[in-house]
């Protein structure tokens, strides 16, 4: 397989292993299946440990393998779990070919919809800690987080490539591995095969999209919400719709490709609603797309002022608490999203709140919102609560990141 990599980056076979003893808490966490081990819960491991060691870590009562992971020198989860299992297992290309075709699998029911976009691994919930692996039509966008895949991404890019069917791959990377000096890739770099042009169009249930895999957010796009996409496309067929934080227009353009006679996208970036005009432009609709860039609280403040209302209003904001110490302003955002959103939809009309704050837990983000309905005095009745759609299993409690509430006024 040709694979694209720089002459320097033949350092790949120069992991080792690590004898690794934790603390009885960190035992029991990784027996359950949970796949970070922090630094404070390591008892005892070699001196001379390294990014992308492989540490296989033995438990106190008979001294034998319960786990193996990635060590990463560089992050307070010293150790990402790659396998929790005691059964004796060798880490090679085998492994890592098994473990993607597991992923494939789980993805089959939605590549038998007319869909040729999915993520087909997501990190820590599929076994590959800090590691995304999108395909968008022929073209893979692998995204790394960390740089305990680097000894490893030969292997693990031939076998993506054998189980995807994929022409091309994209290598993304994460900020702090953009300013790394530990290896010779840039952001954007394509690995293998030959990429035409940036911006990939794909089909989402039947809808016309792009992503630009070289410079757009995360791997190009945001997969997560699909069957949200669709469901409140088909809600909305003859309405008027008002999209916030709509980013490339997802929601937007579902609802004109379904019979919404006029949409509104709201971004604080001119260039993503540019994006999101483009998006819309690859189906065939009736209806008025329109666009207002900036603070979107201000600009439902303005709507409101103006009083107008929408029969679907969906509010999607990017994550307001990424630490512990914004859960208390997150909360008061989502409040005030409610409230505004309630004020903006009409009678009889629906409100969509979702939230991909990972620290902001399921109970407390729906807990909010119906409060806050509440008092806005205006009847309602919750229609469903939704998480990500089939491509981004859970794996474990803290890869639950996404919760979407509709509310029928």
């Amino acid at each position: 397989m040709n694979l694209k990599f720089p002459k320097a980056q033949s350092e790949s076979a120069n992991a080792k292993t690590l004898a690794t003893k934790l603390t009885a808490k960190g035992e029991n966490y990784v027996q359950q299946g949970h796949p970070w081990v922090f630094s404070d819960s390591i008892v005892k491991i070699n001196d001379d440990a390294k990014t992308g060691d492989l540490a296989i870590i033995f438990g106190k009562r008979k001294n034998a393998m319960i786990g193996i992971g990635l060590y990463d020198a560089d992050s307070p989860i010293r150790i990402k779990m790659i396998y929790n299992a005691s059964k004796p297992i060798q880490i090679n290309s085998d492994f890592f070919l098994q473990k993607i075709n597991s992923a494939y699998q789980k993805r089959e029911p939605l590549l038998k919809t007319n869909t040729t976009s999915y993520r087909l691994i997501f990190g820590e919930n599929d076994g590959f800690p800090s590691l995304i692996a999108d395909v968008y039509e022929q073209v893979l966008v692998l995204k790394l987080y960390s740089e305990i895949w680097l000894p490893y991404l030969e292997t693990i890019l031939e076998s993506l490539i054998q189980v995807s069917n994929t022409e091309t791959v994209v290598l993304r990377l994460s900020r702090s591995l953009q300013q790394s000096d530990s290896h010779h890739f840039k952001d954007g770099d394509v690995v293998y095969g030959n990429l035409k042009a940036e911006v990939v169009q794909f089909v989402e249930h039947g809808v016309n999209f792009s992503a630009n895999v070289i410079k757009g957010h995360k791997t190009g796009y945001f997969l997560d919400h699909r069957e949200n996409r669709r469901q409140v496309g088909e809600l909305s067929k003859g309405k008027t719709v008002l999209d916030v934080f709509s980013y490339a227009g997802g929601f937007s353009v579902h609802a004109l490709a379904n019979g919404a006679t006029d949409v509104t996208s709201v971004d604080i970036s001119a260039q993503a609603l540019e994006i999101a005009l483009h998006n819309g432009s690859l189906n065939d609709y009736s209806g008025q797309h329109h666009i207002l860039a900036g603070d979107a609280f201000k600009i439902l403040e303005q709507l409101i002022k103006d009083h107008q209302t929408f029969d679907v209003v969906i509010i999607d904001p990017p994550s307001f608490a990424k630490q512990q110490s914004e859960i208390q302003l997150a909360k008061k955002k989502y409040a005030q999203l409610a409230a505004l959103g309630a004020k903006l939809t009409a009678q009889n009309g629906l409100l969509v709140l979702a939230s991909c704050s990972s620290r902001m837990s399921t109970k407390a983000f729906y807990d909010i919102n119906e409060q806050t309905l509440k008092k806005a005095d205006r009847p309602f009745k919750v229609e469903q609560k939704t998480q990500h759609d089939v491509d981004h299993p859970i794996g474990f409690e803290e890869g639950a990141y996404l919760k979407c509430g509709y509310y029928r006024f």
